[in-house]
């Protein structure tokens, strides 16, 4: 059942955007409001701005909760993540081809059992709210039983969330594959169930071109011909040794983007994770068509697969739809504070700069963005769905030592993205409901 609508008000710093950061000075690019207030009716935001200017809109009765000291900020949004990895996130010692044969694929069987599934879906979720996430773009496992327990608990919570079945016809374990007509009726099945219901959205899922033959594809395409709201998430260019295989399966195709293209899958509302190893042809095609690229540097680390050149990929001249991925469980953590720490230091490695405002418009108004969800999440103003995380900024006693030296609200949230974790989240909001309280012993 989903949660009814909620009301709340929210007094604390509240920090959004007025632009891309990307596309023009971060600084500039920056709104906020050091003592504000935000409103929130039948789980939309009102009203936020100024506390002594908004408090006149309060309605009367409503209790205002006090978070000052803290951030309010728009709950983050994780463009790329596997929720039936989370069983074996920190698995040692391989490269991506490897590491799917010997962990993911093994753990993924488990997901046969519906009861299972059901269970990693509500530790899953849970981490996601506590970690102050409150959309992500979710890769479920071959089988429609996990996408159902995935919906499910995402309908009791009250989540925006996107989900899949993944597509596998081909190069996997006969207890992982299905056939391309098998997966193109399962999804319809599924689409028809669960898109568009509540705040439930689904994305056909291919897991990545070495899996799926070309009609599988194919008809991929044919899905998203049926509907234009439909998402469409897959994985692009994470690794050598894989842009090597998809050039020996699809030796008609330009590049590896290509083979997507012919099926119908580049377009608006699709999200390729990783894109590491991609050409300047390809960025242009991904501009044009809308299609957005998913940053998912803990993962592209912890298995060695490269680094993402995120400041050619947003270059002003072409940019390209992009958002953060905790891509657990290759990713180390479903926290994005600690996405933002990593996608710095890739950042470094690559020769620049990722300001902390860049690295939040990403967690939030950019990965909202790259969804094209952006007229519904990713920021605090009227309008808006009420998604929001509270950031504490003194979380932790280093936290605190390091807060009284911030001059500025840019050197707050590069501590918070530095130095925080699901500690730093003091409160999380879905659809203005109060979902995670990280100091109440009250789980919903």
């Amino acid at each position: 059942m989903t949660p009814a609508p909620a009301n709340a008000a929210l007094r604390g710093h509240i920090v959004t955007f007025r632009g891309n950061p990307f596309l023009m000075p971060p600084e500039d690019a920056l709104l906020d409001e050091p003592d504000g207030l935000v409103l929130v009716q039948d789980g939309r935001i009102t009203h936020a701005g100024a506390h002594d200017e908004t408090i006149a809109h309060l309605p009367p009765g409503m209790q205002v909760t006090d978070y000052r000291g803290c951030l309010i900020s728009a709950g983050f949004v994780d463009t790329h993540v596997h929720y039936p990895q989370l069983p074996m996130i920190a698995a040692y010692g391989e490269q991506l081809l490897e590491w799917l044969e010997r962990y993911t694929f093994p753990t993924e069987r488990h997901f046969a059992d519906g009861a299972y599934a059901a269970t990693i879906a509500r530790k899953f979720l849970r981490g996601l709210l506590t970690c102050g996430t409150t959309t992500a773009a979710v890769y479920c496992t071959v089988h429609p039983q996990s996408v159902d327990a995935f919906f499910t608990e995402s309908t009791r919570l009250g989540t925006l969330m996107i989900a899949g079945k993944v597509l596998m016809d081909r190069n996997a374990p006969d207890y992982l594959r299905d056939t391309a007509q098998q997966g193109y009726d399962e999804s319809l099945r599924l689409i028809e169930r669960w898109h568009g219901r509540d705040r439930q959205h689904y994305a056909v899922t291919p897991r990545f071109a070495p899996t799926s033959t070309p009609e599988q594809l194919d008809l991929a395409g044919a899905l998203l011909q049926r509907d234009d709201t439909l998402f469409m998430q897959t994985h692009l260019a994470e690794n050598r040794a894989e842009v090597a295989w998809v050039s020996e399966l699809f030796p008609d195709s330009r590049s590896y983007l290509d083979v997507y293209d012919r099926a119908g899958l580049v377009r608006p509302r699709s999200v390729m994770g990783h894109g590491i190893y991609v050409d300047e042809h390809d960025l242009c095609r991904c501009h044009e068509s809308g299609c957005a690229l998913a940053h998912c540097p803990t993962s592209n680390l912890f298995l060695g697969s490269g680094l993402f050149r995120l400041h050619d990929v947003t270059d002003p001249r072409r940019p390209v739809r992009t958002g953060l991925g905790s891509d657990v469980g290759a990713g180390t953590s479903l926290s994005h504070l600690q996405t933002m720490n990593e996608a710095y230091k890739v950042a470094r490695l690559g020769g620049n700069r990722l300001h902390p405002v860049q690295a939040f418009w990403l967690a939030t108004a950019g990965g909202a963005h790259a969804l094209h969800l952006d007229d519904r999440i990713g920021m605090v103003a009227a309008g808006m769905d009420a998604d929001l995380c509270i950031l504490d900024p003194r979380a932790t006693p280093i936290q605190t030592l390091r807060a009284e030296m911030c001059d500025s609200t840019a050197d707050l949230l590069f501590t918070l993205m530095m130095l925080g974790d699901d500690r730093s989240i003091r409160a999380t909001y879905a659809g203005g409901r109060l979902v995670h309280d990280r100091d109440s012993e009250t789980a919903i």
